[in-house]
């Protein structure tokens, strides 16, 4: 009896030999999945601008971010909840990423605000209660969408997205995927206030049902402001468009590699670099600092830890850098702007990485720091190149008498000057 169970023993572990490598070969072989959801559709026109709906708006942005993903992501499969002017039921669309076993779910939406109140500036939102009545106001608009519904009020357990009181079944809602999601959100805002050059209006949460019933990291990003004339326009341009999807792109990539590599240690996916887009006038970066007032406690707590690097010191400036960046009057300064901060930071701090003659100024509250100075706008972009790796999202800014301006017509006058 004893030798026929060693052979049956010896059997099993050739058998498992043989098979293992394939079901090792299936894991890692497993595609990312993610689900882009372009807000409204069909009967549901969403917010309503002077020249366009926002329907259209979202949809155009999420087909150009799928089509980045699949032309430069073989590894990555993409489902939208629709790819063209159909309407979909909110609890459809979460249906659909959690048949697709999503790795993430992205719904793109843009904002509005009513009797011809303007604003500016791009938002992501996370599932949580709102802490304020602005953010209560977004929730309500964008789920009110299940009114288009016939049977909205069976198929949502009676809640009623006009009414306050439906929300605080958010109250004590626990989302597991609270810090994933922040974090992609955060990635998203950096994206958008670097690279699309936008006013950041930061990460916010918010009871959106749609995110409620995806049982995976799930954002909301409002792209901009519909009644504001100067952003629609923007929005419904080609370049703008492809700048806000870019942005979104690449903050997934970034997401998609901090992902694979926390996993398995390693990983294929490449973040391209890109120069901050061109395409539009420069605009303030940051309308407030994203660690939102009306978030929770552990949101501003993660919120906190993505936008500060791991090296940061933890103890209070003994010494701040005092000197104010100073500016030639009588011409144009170039700068490269390195980072930000709510706080003066001394001269030995590590999120400087050893750079000597760092200069800031202040803007809205806020530390920017600056380095390499120059009237030769070349010269920056090639001291701009030397510090890219220990600054990837540092970028060039323009000053003229003591004042911020735009960068492109800063630039556009040093070429002529150039050419006298």
């Amino acid at each position: 009896m004893k030798p026929h169970r060693t052979y049956i023993l010896y059997i099993s572990i050739c058998l498992w030999l043989l098979v293992s490598p394939l079901c090792i070969g299936n894991l890692w072989g497993k595609d990312f999945v993610v689900v882009i959801d372009a807000g409204h559709g069909g009967h549901d026109p969403g917010a309503i601008g002077k020249i366009s709906k926002e329907k259209n708006i979202n949809l155009n942005v999420a087909l150009k971010l799928g089509n980045l993903i699949k032309r430069n992501c073989d590894d990555v499969k993409v489902v939208y909840t629709r790819s063209r002017d159909v309407f979909i039921p909110l609890d459809r669309r979460a249906e659909i990423a959690n048949n697709a076993k999503a790795d993430l779910f992205i719904s793109v939406h843009t904002n509005a605000l009513a009797n011809n109140r303007t604003a500016k500036g791009a938002s992501t939102w996370t599932l949580g209660l709102a802490k304020s009545d602005a953010n209560l106001e977004v929730a309500k608009r964008e789920n009110s969408v299940i009114l288009y519904e016939n049977d909205y009020q069976t198929r949502y357990a009676g809640f009623n997205p006009n009414s306050a009181e439906s929300y605080i079944i958010f109250e004590f809602m626990q989302d597991k995927y609270m810090e994933q999601s922040v974090h992609l959100a955060s990635l998203v805002q950096k994206q958008f206030r670097h690279t699309c050059r936008r006013v950041d209006r930061g990460v916010h949460q918010a009871g959106f049902l749609v995110l409620k019933a995806s049982a995976m990291p799930s954002i909301l990003v409002e792209l901009g402001f519909i009644s504001t004339p100067e952003e629609e326009r923007y929005l419904n341009s080609e370049a703008g468009a492809n700048t806000m999807a870019k942005g979104i792109y690449h903050a997934f990539l970034n997401y998609k590699r901090e992902q694979e590599i926390r996993l398995t240690g390693a990983s294929k996916t490449i973040i391209p670099t890109e120069e901050p887009s061109t395409n539009a006038p420069e605009i303030a970066q940051t309308q407030k600092d994203s660690e939102e007032v009306d978030s929770t406690p552990k949101q501003r707590e993660l919120i906190a830890e993505a936008k500060t690097p791991a090296t940061t010191a933890k103890t209070a400036p003994k010494r701040p850098i005092v000197s104010e960046s100073a500016t030639n009057d009588s011409e144009i300064t170039f700068k490269i702007q390195i980072l930000t901060s709510s706080k003066p930071l001394t001269k030995n701090d590590k999120r400087l990485k050893g750079l000597k003659d760092a200069e800031y100024y202040k803007e809205g509250g806020l530390y920017k720091y600056t380095y390499g100075a120059s009237s030769d706008y070349n010269k920056v972009l090639r001291t701009k190149r030397t510090i890219s790796a220990q600054f990837k999202d540092a970028f060039i800014i323009a000053f003229r008498n003591g004042e911020k301006m735009n960068v492109n017509e800063a630039i556009t006058k040093f070429k002529k000057r150039r050419n006298k």
